[in-house]
C-alpha cells in the first residue's frame, strides 16, 4: 500500500466545506458556555482542520471515490473521526483544560455525521445509476466465415411466426418479416438470455438474433450484449425491444388522474429504478424480482449497443415497445472502473493542443458518451451549436444546463491553471473537427473558458460561433487577454441578466 499519492482535490475540497459547515453550526447553535465560541475555539478549529486533512490523506481517504467501495470509504472515515477525538481529548485534558471536551465530541460526532451523510448519498446515486458490469478487456475474435444459410420446411417455418405472433403480436412478426428472410436458418429467435445457452452456440452459426422479451425484464444486459457481439459475424445483425421510460411515464399519467398520477410515477420510479441499484437494497430486490421490470431510458439502450460494437440500423415503435435493430460493426469498448456519479470528468482540448479532464454535473443519462455521433447523424445542430431533440439529457440535466449549474464544477480546471473565466470552449475532437482549419490553430494559442464569447454575441449557426471566437481570439492577440476578457465579462454578464442567455 502506497503512503505517498496524489489526492483528489475535489475530495479535500468537499472536506473543507463539510468541515467549516459543522463548525458554523456548532457554534452558532449549540448552547455553550462561552458568549464568544468563534474566537474562543477558532486556533483549535484551524487545528482540527489541518490534522483531519493529514489523517485523511495517509489513510487514503482522498484516493477517488469510483475505486473505493462504499464499507472502504467508510471505515476510512470511521478510522479518522475515532483517532481525532482520542487524539484531542487526550490533549485538552492534559493540556487545555479552558477548553471543553463536550465541543470536541459535538464536532467529531458532527463531522462525522455529515461525511457519512455524502458518502451516503454518493454511493446511492452511483449505484443508481452504473451499469451492472465493466468490460476490462478485448477478446481476440475466432477465425472463420459465416456459413450459407439454407431454407427451414414449411412446418418449421409456420411454427416459427406463430410463436413471434403469439408473443410479440402481429404488428411486430410484420416488422420482422419485412426486415429479415425468417425462412432461413441462419435467423435465430429466442427469449432465454442465459450466457450458457450463449456459449453453446457457434461462432458464426446465426447472422440474425431477435430477442422477444423486452430488455426490461433482461438481467445482465451487458453481458448479454458482449455474448451476442461474440457470436455474430461482421454486419450481423441483433434485434430487441424495450419499453422507454418515457413511454412508462405516460401511461402512468393517463391511468390514473390527475395529480396523483405523478405522484404514484414517482413512487415507481422510485422504488423500480433508484431503489434496486442501491448498495444496502439491490441484492435483495433483484433475488425478489429477478431483475425484471427495470425502467431503461433510449439513452441508455442505444448507448449499450455502441458501447458493446454495435450501430444502430434502425428504431421502430410497436406496441408501446421500441424495437432496435442494430448490426455488428466491432469488439465492445473495453473500459476500466467506470461508474456513472454526480461528477464527470471529459476529455477536451486546451491550449497548444493539450488534453485536459474538464469537470461538469453530470446532466445525462448513462451510456450517453457513446451516442454523440449517433445523435449528430441523425438530429445535426440546432441554432447556437447544440444538438437538437437531444434525448440524451435528464428532466434535471435541462434544468441545470438552463442556469448554469452543470458547469461549476468547471472552477477546478481554473484553479489548475488549465482554463479561466473567460474564454473559448473547450471542445471534444469530434466537435473540433467540424471547425474549420483557421480557428482551430487559433484555438490552439488560447487557453479555454468558464464563459465563452458565445454568451456575448448570441451566435445561431456554426458559422456564427466560429466567427464571435474568431473575433474574440484575434481581440485577445491584438489588445491583451486581460483587457478583452474584462470587456468579454460585462457583455456576457448583460446578455445573462437582461436578455436570458442560457446554457442550453
Amino acid at each position: 500500500m502506497k503512503i505517498f499519492y496524489k489526492p483528489k482535490w475535489n475530495s479535500i475540497l468537499v472536506d473543507l466545506i463539510l468541515l467549516s459547515l459543522n463548525f458554523l453550526i456548532i457554534y452558532g447553535w449549540f448552547p455553550l458556555t462561552t458568549p464568544v465560541p468563534f474566537q474562543k475555539y477558532f486556533i483549535p478549529s484551524l487545528l482540527f482542520t489541518g490534522s483531519w486533512l493529514i489523517f485523511s490523506y495517509f489513510f487514503q481517504r482522498y484516493l477517488p471515490l469510483r475505486k473505493q467501495t462504499y464499507s472502504q470509504a467508510l471505515v476510512k472515515l470511521l478510522l479518522v473521526g475515532s483517532l481525532q477525538f482520542v487524539i484531542y481529548v487526550t490533549i485538552l485534558h492534559h493540556f487545555f483544560k479552558q477548553y471543553s471536551g463536550f465541543v470536541i465530541l459535538a464536532v467529531t460526532i458532527g463531522i462525522f455525521t455529515v461525511e457519512f451523510l455524502y458518502l451516503f448519498f454518493y454511493f446511492s446515486y452511483r449505484f443508481a445509476t452504473q451499469f451492472d458490469i465493466s468490460i476490462s478487456d478485448e477478446k481476440e475474435r475466432p477465425q472463420g466465415k459465416p456459413r450459407e444459410p439454407r431454407e427451414i420446411d414449411e412446418e418449421s417455418y409456420l411454427n416459427l411466426i406463430n410463436f413471434i405472433e403469439q408473443y410479440s403480436g402481429k404488428k411486430a412478426l410484420k416488422y420482422l418479416q419485412s426486415r429479415f428472410d425468417l425462412r432461413k436458418d441462419d435467423v435465430r429467435v429466442f427469449l432465454n438470455t442465459s450466457i450458457e445457452n450463449l456459449e453453446l452456440i457457434p461462432h458464426y452459426h446465426y447472422s440474425t438474433f431477435i430477442y422477444l422479451r423486452k430488455l426490461n425484464d433482461t438481467e445482465k444486459i451487458n453481458t448479454f450484449f458482449s455474448g451476442i457481439n461474440e457470436k455474430l459475424p461482421d454486419d450481423g445483425n441483433f434485434v430487441c425491444c424495450f419499453e422507454k421510460k418515457s413511454t412508462r411515464k405516460k401511461k402512468f399519467l393517463q391511468k390514473y388522474p390527475p395529480g396523483i398520477n405523478y405522484i404514484l410515477y414517482s413512487l415507481d420510479y422510485f422504488f423500480k429504478r433508484f431503489i434496486p441499484k442501491l448498495f444496502f437494497s439491490r441484492r435483495i430486490y433483484h433475488s425478489l424480482k429477478g431483475g425484471k421490470n427495470r425502467i431503461l431510458s433510449k439513452a441508455e439502450v442505444l448507448g449499450r449497443f455502441y458501447c458493446h460494437g454495435f450501430e444502430v440500423i434502425e428504431e421502430k415503435k410497436i406496441d408501446g415497445l421500441l424495437y432496435v435493430w442494430a448490426q455488428r460493426k466491432r469488439n465492445p469498448t473495453p473500459v476500466y472502473n467506470r461508474a456513472y456519479g454526480p461528477l464527470i470528468k471529459l476529455k477536451r482540448y486546451g491550449k497548444n493542443g493539450k488534453e485536459i479532464y474538464v469537470y461538469k454535473f453530470r446532466t445525462m443519462h448513462p451510456y450517453s458518451e457513446y451516442l454523440q455521433e449517433y445523435v449528430y447523424q441523425r438530429h445535426s445542430l440546432q441554432d447556437g451549436g447544440k444538438f437538437n431533440k437531444d434525448f440524451r439529457v435528464t428532466t434535471i440535466g435541462k434544468f441545470m444546463r438552463k442556469y448554469f449549474l452543470d458547469e461549476l464544477p468547471m472552477l477546478i480546471n481554473i484553479f489548475r491553471g488549465e482554463m479561466k473565466l473567460i474564454g473559448i470552449r473547450p471542445l471534444s475532437q469530434q466537435y473540433l473537427n467540424l471547425y474549420n482549419d483557421e480557428i482551430q490553430q487559433l484555438r490552439m494559442k488560447h487557453r479555454p473558458g468558464l464563459l465563452p464569447p458565445f454568451y456575448a454575441d448570441m451566435p445561431r449557426t456554426l458559422d456564427e460561433i466560429q466567427e464571435s471566437e474568431r473575433k474574440y481570439l484575434l481581440a485577445c492577440e491584438k489588445n491583451g487577454v486581460l483587457w478583452t476578457d474584462i470587456k468579454y465579462f460585462f457583455l456576457i454578464l448583460k446578455n445573462i441578466l437582461f436578455h436570458h442567455a442560457r446554457s442550453a
